[in-house]
């Protein structure tokens, strides 16, 4: 399923402009705001959880992680009707991402139920090797304990309260206290019910799983300064992020912060491409660009490509389409005062041209796209030119050579994406280019659009600061789960003390001497 990500938090609560008002939400389904005490509390349950969880056989696991999907699915058209009303995203929207967010839940059962992920090593003594015998070695990967999940404003349902960071450390064997997201708290306290529905069924211990709620930045510092904690997903600004880095790193006990934060994924235009079909790349750009207002985090919000008669094509039909299209409800009134300053301090930069803007709207929060224009000489020059608008803006680079296409992307920040638009005689260029993208991004493409970011094994939703705080992980794909654990040894332990799963008889995949050993 291809569905996009969320980026950005904001305190501020939502708007209703297009959707349903009058939702019947259960009787039993309040957001509330909390404090201290239930912080305390949920801390404490999750980590009186752990041990008992992270013993579970696999599958109670993995059933586990499929009975939470089959309890989203149950709320039936009430989720998908409050999550419009609270988020004004529309109905088709919606459904793709519950379906997004049950499929993550089912692919992550399937990771626990094949074992990999525990990384099982197994090096046999050698006790008559010379000059010194060797002892016997073995390790697995163990879960970090229990885990603060931020969920996200802009998807409310796959990267939220059962969203990618918990049912991926769900999976790893960490409890999981998710602070819910201000702007859709009735969404995020249904799916919170389904999840405690589950846990009911399958017989888990109560503390593996808590739902906090209210506004404002008190609850998530004490989430992740409660000793309890042991890492930290969360998807949101760059401010939001380093926050909260900053916090984890004051602790008595320094404990890791997976932030998604800020990318603006340049597209790259080669040259032959632009040649070839310069006017259709600028018609697709401008979609990508103004799908969903602009607000997800892989929005191509650089476009870099050198001077030339395709690049004019590309611009004349980019701004032809930018000009026709709609001005959108964005997400909160925060996201929306945000993007209007980033757009307002594009304007009055010297060194930005405004090619086009996007229709006026006339609702609340309407956000109008908008391109812009500068020069390489100039990017490089002024830092502030890479820093992300969340919405849909975008600024094109125009290059005078490859040379200096090569040092705007030197120059530019860490992203999870970087795109290649190009033809066959573009391969000798692109195949220079690769080595500075490698070194940039999380993921590169060829021919596409970023917006859109599969739930697979391969994928890489991650990259250099300050694209998240960690870039050697990922927070989509079956990697994802790599976070929340870490690596034991166990040396010389007689075979009853071992873990069942590195005992001679096990059939999980597993190294033994480094060669892998095919399960029986």
């Amino acid at each position: 399923m291809s569905t996009e990500l969320a980026d950005h938090h904001s305190p501020n609560m939502t708007f209703d402009s297009t959707a349903p008002k009058n939702v019947s939400v259960p009787a039993n389904v309040h957001a509330q705001a909390h404090g201290a005490a239930e912080v305390t509390a949920a801390c404490a349950a999750a980590e009186a959880a752990f041990d008992p969880y992270r013993a579970l056989p696999a599958e109670r696991r993995a059933a586990f992680l499929e009975r939470i999907g089959a309890e989203i699915i149950a709320l039936g058209d009430v989720l998908i009707t409050t999550a419009m009303r609270e988020s004004g995203l529309p109905r088709a929207r919606l459904e793709g991402e519950r379906g997004r967010t049950v499929g993550q839940l089912n692919m992550f059962a399937g990771v626990v139920r094949t074992g990999g992920w525990m990384g099982l090593r197994i090096d046999p003594a050698l006790p008559d090797r010379l000059p010194a015998p060797r002892p016997d070695l073995r390790s697995r990967m163990i879960p970090l304990g229990p885990v603060a999940v931020f969920g996200a404003s802009n998807f409310p349902l796959a990267f939220s309260t059962a969203g990618g960071d918990t049912a991926s450390a769900l999976a790893a064997g960490c409890p999981v206290v998710v602070k819910g997201h201000p702007a859709h708290p009735q969404t995020g306290d249904l799916v919170a019910g389904a999840i405690r529905a589950a846990i009911t069924a399958c017989a888990m211990p109560p503390g593996v799983f808590s739902h906090l709620t209210g506004p404002g930045n008190a609850i998530g510092t004490m989430l992740v300064q409660d000793p309890h904690i042991t890492a930290v997903g969360f998807t949101g600004s760059r401010g939001g992020g380093l926050a909260l880095v900053r916090l984890a790193q004051a602790r008595a006990v320094p404990i890791p912060v997976f932030a998604e934060m800020s990318s603006i994924n340049p597209v790259i235009l080669l040259p032959e491409a632009l040649r070839a079909r310069g006017a259709a790349l600028g018609t697709a750009f401008v979609a990508s660009l103004t799908m969903g207002a602009g607000q997800f985090c892989t929005n191509p919000g650089l476009v870099v490509a050198i001077e030339g008669d395709g690049l004019d094509a590309f611009v004349a039909a980019a701004a032809e389409a930018l000009r026709a299209t709609a001005a959108a409800t964005m997400l909160t009134g925060g996201i929306h005062i945000a993007y209007e300053q980033g757009v307002a301090a594009l304007q009055a930069n010297a060194a930005v041209t405004t090619l086009a803007l996007g229709q006026v709207g006339g609702g609340v929060a309407q956000g109008r796209a908008a391109f812009f224009a500068t020069t390489g000489a100039q990017f490089i020059r002024d830092a502030t030119l890479g820093h992300e608008v969340f919405g849909a803006a975008s600024l094109l680079v125009r290059c005078k050579d490859e040379a200096e296409l090569r040092g705007v992307l030197i120059q530019s920040e860490g992203q999870l994406t970087a795109t290649l638009q190009m033809d066959a005689d573009d391969r000798a260029c692109a195949a220079r280019l690769i080595p500075v993208l490698e070194r940039k991004a999380g993921r590169i493409l060829a021919n596409g659009w970023p917006t859109g970011v599969e739930v697979a094994h391969a994928m890489v939703h991650g990259g250099p600061f300050p694209a998240t705080s960690d870039g050697r992980t990922t927070s989509v794909g079956t990697m994802a789960i790599d976070r929340w654990l870490r690596p034991v040894c166990y040396q010389n332990l007689l075979p009853a003390l071992l873990p069942d799963v590195l005992g001679d008889a096990t059939t999980a995949p597993r190294l033994i001497d480094g060669v892998f050993a095919q399960p029986a």
